[in-house]
């Protein structure tokens, strides 16, 4: 089993990467939040979940060992399998996936794509018990308030945006200049989202 590699990121694509190991590339899903780590051409070390599927291994990569076990915990539960869970971990970073499982935030784990209310629920009723062993405090008895970026999104949304492209400018603006009141953030993601529609056209 393959449980962690050192080497060369030599492609990026969307939901995976191609390490470059001493000449052999091997091709590892990755959530949003670890590819946004990567960069063409530099060295990397990603924890390493193997899994046989369809008498293939299907190898799935994490910046941390946090994000391992987060992706380890999630798959768990009935319904959740590797794809999903990494589209889990994309919403967000970890520590704030597991704050709201603990804090049974169903709502904030519908943003992950294929994620619908009842299989949202399942989840942090399955796991809201367990997120304390990975060293996250619950923080279930008292919920925070929903970020600026998730009201942002939810904005996006209901305008007619796609969740991916939204969530991707959402991201991008709050790396570029992070602390944006809401109606500033919305305001830029729609002006760039406009610009990318253009450019498409």
């Amino acid at each position: 089993m393959i449980a962690k590699l050192k080497g060369r990121v030599d492609t990026l694509k969307e939901s995976f990467l191609i390490l470059d190991v001493q000449g052999v590339g091997y091709l590892v899903h990755a959530s949003r939040e670890t590819l946004s780590q990567m960069q063409g051409g530099s060295a990397a070390t990603l924890w390493i979940e193997t899994v046989m599927k369809a008498e293939q291994l299907v190898l799935y990569g994490f910046a941390t060992e946090l994000e391992k076990s987060c992706f380890n915990l999630l798959v768990t539960v009935q319904g959740v399998g590797g794809r999903m869970g990494l589209a889990l971990l994309s919403i967000g970073n970890t520590p704030r996936l597991l704050q709201a499982i603990g804090a049974q935030d169903a709502t904030f784990l519908t943003q992950a794509d294929g994620v619908g209310p009842k299989l949202a629920n399942r989840i942090v009723q399955e796991l809201k018990g367990k997120v304390h062993k990975l060293g996250i405090v619950d923080g279930g008895n008292s919920p925070s308030e929903p970020p600026v970026q998730q009201e942002a999104l939810s904005a996006l949304l209901n305008l007619g945006y796609r969740r991916t492209e939204a969530l991707q400018t959402l991201e991008a603006i709050e790396k570029e200049t992070p602390g944006e009141s809401l109606e500033a953030l919305i305001g830029r993601a729609l002006k760039a989202l406009a610009l990318t529609t253009k450019a498409l056209s």
